[in-house]
């Protein structure tokens, strides 16, 4: 166990863990360098044990107490490159951390090895107090198709031109502020005007699965009722973005409705599915590429669609998954842009791609 007055000093803190001259100056995570990665420091200041969560990428950490004081810490080898979502577990409560500024939505922090890439135009959301802008343009969709109601937002970025149809969007607006950053990054130049379209999942296995009925209700529903809101909002360069399950969905829809869908941006897709394969005790453990490398040995003409594929270099498992559809998309026609993050499963690596591959899929 440490010990000392300055046991953290190699972190750049200063104090006996626990003073309050300690917590006056303490700022976490902290990473040292440790051979081919880093050490990273967590902090919690309270009575109760706690333990750090993370999103995707480890099995949880217990932190430890600092002899009888308030202070509770632990040391986490990270790899090189890496950006993950975390949040502090204590009971059955969890909670930001609040010695980070850097947050995701209101109950979620984010660490970073100081040798993860930046990610321009993402503002930093304190995970503590964090209530993100909502867009004005708000539809009731009730769809025939898909049953229930749902509400979409809807935000012109620049002004409003083609529409970005983001899956999951729920996340994009209560997690991680979209609109925000492509405001930013189209005042920048980085991209042109778009119009954003959140739609929010009622049941993502369900509806991002394989099957035609979700993108028949964005085709025939909700794509005429974004028309009728009043934004601005080109059709005909529809690009849609999806993680994880919604990249599945998002490059099926290109497979299966191409005068609908030609533009893809996808990270992490979950390309090992195949019918009846999350129920499997090990999901990713079937066929390489599952049921759309399968479909796409078909060879069927993609010579229209641009697609971008990111996944996190991090996550092994996904990597040949991964690898095969690229391979394939590419050998069909499709012009496909191949990038990796510096994360594992996790939309805190994935809105960096967000944002570059919507705009080159616009290109």
């Amino acid at each position: 166990m440490r010990s000392g007055d300055d046991a953290f000093a190699a972190f750049g803190l200063s104090g006996a863990p626990g003073t309050e001259a300690f917590w006056a100056t303490a700022r976490a995570p902290a990473s040292i360098p440790d051979g081919d990665g880093w050490t990273t420091l967590f902090l919690r200041r309270g009575s109760e044990a706690a333990t750090t969560v993370f999103e995707s990428w480890s099995e949880p950490v217990p932190l430890r107490r600092w002899g009888d004081t308030d202070c509770w810490y632990a040391e986490v080898r990270m790899p090189a490159r890496l950006r993950v979502t975390y949040q502090f577990l204590v009971g059955d409560a969890a909670y930001a951390d609040p010695l980070n500024p850097v947050g995701a939505g209101g109950d979620r922090s984010i660490a970073a090895t100081p040798d993860a890439p930046a990610q321009p135009h993402w503002p930093l959301v304190d995970g503590t107090d964090a209530v993100l802008p909502l867009p004005r343009t708000r539809l009731r969709w009730s769809s025939e198709r898909l049953g229930g109601r749902r509400t979409v937002r809807v935000h012109p970025a620049g002004g409003g031109g083609p529409v970005v149809l983001l899956l999951d969007g729920d996340d994009w607006l209560h997690l991680h502020p979209a609109a925000t950053a492509f405001d930013s990054a189209v005042a920048g130049g980085a991209m042109p005007p778009v119009t954003l379209v959140f739609l929010p999942a009622k049941d993502r296995p369900a509806e991002f699965g394989c099957r035609p009925a979700l993108w028949e209700a964005v085709r025939d529903e909700l794509l005429p009722l974004v028309a009728e809101c009043g934004v601005p909002a080109d059709r005909d360069r529809l690009v849609v973005a999806g993680q994880s399950l919604g990249g599945l969905s998002a490059l099926y829809a290109a497979l299966e409705f191409p005068d609908l869908v030609s533009r893809v941006a996808c990270q992490s897709a979950s390309l090992w599915w195949a019918p009846g394969a999350a129920d499997l005790a090990d999901p990713l453990g079937g066929p390489v590429g599952g049921a759309l490398a399968a479909r796409l040995r078909g060879r069927p003409d993609l010579s229209g669609l641009r697609v971008a594929f990111d996944v996190g270099e991090h996550e092994t498992r996904m990597l040949p998954h991964c690898g095969l559809v690229e391979a394939l998309a590419e050998q069909a026609g499709a012009t496909v842009r191949v990038s990796r993050s510096a994360s594992d499963h996790d939309r805190a690596g994935w809105r960096h791609a967000l944002l570059r591959d919507v705009a080159w899929a616009l290109a």
